[in-house]
């Protein structure tokens, strides 16, 4: 069923809870009335899905469509894995519950990221060690120009470092669902240092890697609807070696890790803190960097996106200047 709503608040479809208005909102949970209707749209489209990794900027969208396709099911399998379709409007919480009560693998150390199924390939979401990259099969999508489906697969997806084809084409595909190659064999993740010494001892599985995920995340992230955010805004800055082992020889508590193409990733919440920055907040008071996790920009309050943006880069600024590192937004800026 087709909902289409006028002048509608965004407020409540956003976890940094940004005020903006959708002059036409489109929410359906059939596919046939989604195709429809970005056949028909005259106008840019905005995708929204369950709003936990953007953030508003402007303070109007002329058209907001929703998907709200729902199910999640077996669609094959062979000796050590299975495949499993989750149509895009489905929690991605939900989804890792599910996998885990069939005792299927692979989604386990991605437990609690907010959201929804669709945004998961958009932003290759990783967490503790693991990336949606390395489960996802295939991508079946809408091109919004003409509304014809597009199956893309695990290599269209052009996959990097929360990047992906579809964040580097925002706004030219739906995401209809996402298909997983799960494991019948549970192999434990244990490539996060800090999620190991969160585990019993002798007793690991994929019940307790999820609820050490989920203990950790509570630990270090505020709760969305008490404390609007989308998660990390920034990226890990990746560098070349030699900058690496520049900057790690004036800065011997640095932390690196090994990036692909010989580079070296840097703790961007390591290099915010160290620009003075951890628990601090703009003048208004409204926006602030979260004083458990740096890399959290959260809004106390009544923040503008406009507000956000501005703090964001005054600690991009400072982070140059100090490092000559510069940090990327993870999140995305609409």
């Amino acid at each position: 069923m087709i909902h289409i709503r006028k002048k509608y608040s965004l407020l409540s479809h956003n976890t940094f809870g940004i005020s903006a208005t959708a002059d036409t909102f489109v929410v359906s949970d059939n596919m046939n009335e989604l195709r429809d209707t970005l056949r028909t749209a005259a106008m840019p489209v905005l995708v929204l899905g369950g709003g936990s990794n953007l953030l508003f900027v402007s303070d109007t969208c002329p058209l907001v469509v929703h998907p709200a396709l729902k199910g999640i099911e077996l669609t094959g399998e062979d000796s050590e894995t299975v495949l499993v379709r989750a149509c895009s409007g489905e929690v991605w919480d939900d989804l890792v519950t599910w996998s885990i009560a069939r005792n299927y693998s692979g989604l386990e150390n991605l437990s609690l990221i907010p959201g929804n199924v669709g945004a998961c390939p958009v932003q290759n979401i990783g967490a503790y060690g693991a990336e949606a990259q390395d489960v996802i099969e295939s991508v079946e999508t809408l091109h919004i120009a003409d509304g014809k489906q597009q199956p893309f697969s695990k290599q269209e997806c052009r996959f990097g470092y929360r990047d992906s084809f579809f964040k580097q084409n925002r706004g030219k595909y739906l995401i209809v669902s996402v298909t997983f190659r799960l494991s019948k064999t549970f192999v434990p993740n244990l490539a996060y240092s800090g999620l190991k010494s969160m585990l019993p001892n002798g007793n690991i599985s994929m019940a307790t890697v999820r609820e050490a995920v989920v203990k950790m995340r509570r630990q270090k992230l505020p709760d969305h609807p008490l404390l609007g955010n989308a998660g990390s805004f920034f990226k890990n800055p990746a560098v070349s070696s030699q900058q690496a082992e520049a900057l790690k020889s004036e800065y011997p508590a640095l932390p690196l890790y090994t990036a692909a193409g010989g580079l070296n990733k840097l703790s961007a919440a390591w290099l915010i803190e160290q620009c003075g920055w951890k628990g601090k907040r703009n003048k208004q008071g409204n926006v602030g960097a979260y004083d458990r996790q740096p890399l959290i920009l959260v809004n106390y309050g009544g923040a503008s996106g406009k507000e956000v943006l501005d703090f964001a880069s005054e600690i991009i600024r400072s982070v140059e200047e100090k490092f000559g590192v510069r940090m990327e937004p993870e999140v995305n800026m609409i």
